[in-house]
């Protein structure tokens, strides 16, 4: 039977990133700097209006198990894709990468494969468009219990919190992890999620998680107060808690004990993905076994790079940019 030291569980999205100036966004009243989510007609007209497009297998989780794996650990992402062109090119993709892509691409779905419209402005600040498709109906009966219950480490989205059956799911895929031995925790995703399912997410992190990530925002709207309070009572709930604070570094706490670990700040190419490279460093780092704050560094370095090209997921060796930096 095979094992994993990371199992992700999210949105299968395929990005597809453009450059677009400030005059641009206006036009096309696109929002800067945030994620919308958009229907399929709207998708459609700005996937029409891309100059220029990259096109990669995305999706946020998605995005850190690929960074994790690219480090050289076993990994399997689960998520919908429909049997279209662009969800045989995201399961090709993901398979080619190296990560077990366990969910074979739907067939007969009304629903097209997921897909985002990233606009990166020159300052760096990317304009995300998401029309999510298929991936939404993701359901209990999506997860191989033969990997859920395999899974060293189970990093699931909260993007796919917003469905019911999403939430049943997590709850499922997060016992049967912890049943086999493993930890399970979140990407806390977007405060927004959380305003609107507070009582359950609030529950799942106390009763079914051993770790929560999230950027300050996040973090914030957990307990809807200021970031040290919410630090706190969330860290009363759940082992392990990972805070990013934008230039000024992370903060942890784990089981009462906090650390701080700064970050050297960095102009940014592209932001796209620098939230999910720091969970992949992160993560590979816990998965084996290094001290919290290598863990911070890894996950720090791994931002660092991905910001510094377009596209979500690192272009350079990692461990040979941890070798740099003294971490391995």
């Amino acid at each position: 039977m095979k094992h994993y030291q990371l199992v992700g569980i999210g949105n299968a999205v395929v990005d597809v990133i453009s450059h677009a100036d400030d005059s641009f966004l206006d036009h096309m009243g696109i929002q800067k700097g945030i994620m919308q989510l958009v229907e399929r007609d709207r998708s459609e007209t700005l996937y029409a209006s891309m100059s220029d497009r990259l096109q990669t297998p995305g999706g946020a989780v998605a995005n850190t198990v690929a960074g994790v794996g690219a480090l050289g650990l076993q990994t399997a992402f689960i998520g919908r894709v429909r049997d279209d062109a662009l969800g045989r090119f995201y399961a090709d993709a993901m398979t080619d990468n190296g990560i077990d892509f366990v969910n074979p691409p739907v067939q007969n779905s009304n629903l097209p494969t997921s897909r985002s419209m990233i606009f990166v402005a020159p300052d760096g600040e990317r304009s995300m468009n998401t029309y999510l498709g298929i991936s939404v109906g993701l359901t209990s009966g999506d997860l191989p219990h033969e990997v859920t219950a395999n899974a060293r480490i189970m990093f699931l989205e909260g993007y796919l919190f917003d469905h019911d059956a999403g939430k049943t799911a997590f709850r499922e895929a997060a016992r049967a992890t912890k049943a086999g031995g493993g930890i399970a925790g979140i990407a806390i995703s977007d405060p927004f999620c959380v305003e609107r399912h507070r009582a359950d997410f609030l529950a799942l992190i106390e009763h079914d998680l051993d770790y929560v990530i999230g950027n300050e925002h996040e973090i914030c709207s957990l307990f809807e107060t200021d970031l040290e309070s919410s630090l706190t009572r969330t860290a009363a709930i759940c082992p392990l808690v990972v805070c990013t604070r934008s230039g000024d570094g992370v903060s942890v706490i784990s089981d009462g004990k906090r650390i701080d670990v700064a970050v050297k700040e960095v102009t940014p190419v592209d932001a796209t993905g620098a939230g999910d490279q720091f969970a992949a460093g992160f993560l590979y780092g816990l998965a084996t076994g290094r001290a919290l704050d290598v863990c911070c560094k890894m996950g720090n370095a791994c931002a660092a790079e991905v910001i510094s090209h377009i596209g979500p997921r690192p272009q350079k060796d990692m461990m040979k940019v941890f070798q740099a930096e003294g971490l391995i």
